[in-house]
């Protein structure tokens, strides 16, 4: 088995192909039965967003499997391969463990340590395995992961600084104002990042806000997105007065505020501050309204060299955060090597306890004189016995598979304990249900499990009854039968 991740991302795709690939979460679920139904798949979990769209999947070939993964796509999509082949990058085990857990964590998004794709990988891992799209492997790997993203963001601080320019400015104003809820904004001009910054400061309690703009219907278009209220710019100089916050964002080819306009609003607000932010080049504000009393002007540079500085940080965070998918990456490889051997470890149980039942039934018909109460306590003296001999050497398999000459320990174990016939009939039946699982799309539960605990729980309570036992006798009774 394999572990690959194919897929296109914003640094690989520019939007007008990422667009193409776009997935509606209604449509998620047939194209997870589609992807079941790809030659070689095993299991798999799509992660679709803005600016990805990747599979992740368990094969049972790697080259042959990531051709039919791209066929896939092809007929999914219905865009010709050749279209977005060179689009695409493809992982393979190990390095497709790496690229989920960044992914989780937030390391290969567009902007770092930003949060909103762990939610989407973790919507997209639960849509898969409510699918039955998923099993043993990417069950564990993406609770894993996402684990590991929780963790990262919680004992980091990835995702405190700001790293948007609009962002940016929202924390500046929580500086200096510290809450938005009771404040009037004012943003002057309705373009992109005007809109995100206005997004930024209604998400954090903004709830007064002016749109300005010299149209009027491109004013109230924005404005209605916030529950604000729109004017032409005549009729903004009149209203600087009340504003608390002025973000500036327009293609005038001169200043729209003056220091001679700031100074009259400040004058009529007895020098209450004003939060003026000009992200507009060539700038909007005149830069000497930042040198009156009460004033906190910041423009385009500003803003930027406080993003940067915060990038810097985030980076370094992220360095922590490397470490830490590192350790979790050995953690996973430890756990897929020993996947190996349960197999044999299984064989060797079921073998011992079958050598344990032959055993007992032989020496409870050399000593019929027993009762119920003592039979089921010599069962239980001799399963324990069983379970402590094939004890250390279960654990030293353990180690050993996660060596690098793992495989030749695991064939040596199994010629040790003459375990060749059993081991090939466990594998035949694991195929077999899987094969079942497949095809039905329901997971099989094995019983067994759930009887030895029904039979354990009956010995462990039929031994808590009666009266006491004649150790002695017994042990002479014991050695007398084996003799």
């Amino acid at each position: 088995m394999h572990l690959i991740v194919v897929g296109l991302n914003y640094r690989t795709a520019p939007v007008e192909v990422r667009e193409r690939f776009a997935l509606a979460e209604r449509e998620m679920p047939a194209a997870l039965q589609g992807l079941k139904q790809t030659t070689g798949f095993l299991e798999g979990v799509i992660v679709a967003t803005c600016n990805r769209t990747e599979i992740y999947a368990v094969v049972d070939r790697l080259h042959l499997c990531g051709h039919y993964i791209r066929a896939f796509m092809e007929q999914w999509f219905n865009i010709p391969r050749k279209e977005f082949n060179s689009h695409l990058y493809m992982y393979e085990d190990d390095r497709a463990v790496n690229h989920l857990f960044r992914v989780a964590s937030g390391l290969d998004s567009m902007i770092i340590g930003e949060t909103q794709i762990l939610g989407q990988v973790r919507d997209a891992f639960l849509l898969a395995q409510e699918h039955q799209a998923t099993g043993t492997l990417f069950n564990r790997l993406f609770k894993q992961a996402i684990t590991l993203a929780k963790r990262a963001h919680s004992e980091t601080s990835i995702g405190e600084s700001a790293v948007s320019v609009s962002y940016a400015a929202v924390e500046l104003g929580k500086r200096i104002f510290g809450r938005f809820d009771d404040k009037k904004v004012m943003i002057v001009g309705a373009g992109k990042m005007s809109e995100l910054t206005a997004q930024h400061l209604h998400a954090n309690g903004a709830k007064q806000v002016y749109v300005v703009n010299r149209t009027v219907e491109k004013a109230e278009e924005l404005a209605n997105k916030f529950q604000g209220t729109a004017m032409a710019l005549d009729a903004a100089l009149g209203k600087l007065k009340q504003a608390d916050i002025v973000i500036s964002s327009t293609g005038a080819d001169r200043f729209v505020l003056t220091r001679k306009d700031v100074e009259a609003a400040m004058a009529a607000r007895r020098n209450k501050p004003l939060f003026l932010i000009d992200i507009a080049v060539p700038r909007d504000i005149d830069p000497a309204c930042g040198e009156l009393a009460n004033v906190f002007l910041y423009d385009i540079d500003d803003l930027e060299g406080i993003v940067e500085t915060n990038l810097a940080k985030r980076r370094k965070e992220a360095e922590i955060i490397e470490d830490m998918i590192e350790l979790e990456q050995e953690a996973y490889q430890q756990w897929y090597a020993t996947l190996g051997v349960s197999p044999l470890i299984r064989a060797l149980q079921e073998k011992a306890a079958s050598i344990q039942e032959e055993t007992l039934d032989s020496l409870l018909r050399k000593l019929p004189e027993l009762d119920e109460r003592q039979a089921k306590i010599v069962r239980k003296l001799t399963k324990s016995i069983v379970n402590q001999i094939i004890h250390d050497p279960i654990l030293r398999i353990k180690e050993m598979a996660a060596d690098k000459r793992g495989d030749d320990a695991m064939k040596l174990f199994v010629q040790l304990f003459a375990l060749e016939d059993d081991v090939v009939r466990l594998k035949a039946e694991a195929k077999a249900a899987e094969k079942a699982r497949k095809i039905s799309s329901v997971t099989a539960s094995s019983a067994s499990g759930a009887v030895s605990g029904a039979v354990e729980n009956g010995s462990d309570k039929a031994g808590a009854a009666g009266g006491g036992l004649d150790v002695d006798k017994l042990l002479s009774q014991l050695a007398g039968a084996l003799r």
